[in-house]
């Protein structure tokens, strides 16, 4: 018998504005821009592209391009679609004061 796997999509599992914050934070702190960008593209999805392009303004398209694994969104996508995702960049130092 042989085994089927059906590809995991964690944009079924982003159902909560809070999940949504805590995987692209997760992202952000991996420091690797593709794969950020690759993670708020997974969280517009799980919100849905089409709320996402009315809010923003973006098309659809455009999103899809933008948050593909070869986009490569600008600043002003990314703080266009993280505000209407709900969420908040925030920065903080991570050098250490003694």
């Amino acid at each position: 018998m042989a085994e089927t796997f059906t590809e995991f999509d964690p944009a079924e599992y982003l159902s909560t504005p809070e999940a949504i914050a805590e995987f692209i934070a997760d992202a952000l702190e991996s420091g690797d821009a593709t794969y950020i960008s690759k993670a708020i593209g997974i969280a517009a999805r799980a919100r849905g592209m089409t709320d996402l392009a009315r809010e923003t303004g973006l098309s659809r398209e455009q999103l899809y391009r933008s948050f593909s694994e070869r986009g490569n969104p600008t600043l002003k996508t990314v703080m266009a679609v993280t505000r209407a995702l709900g969420v908040d960049i925030t920065a903080r130092s991570h050098v250490e004061h003694h």
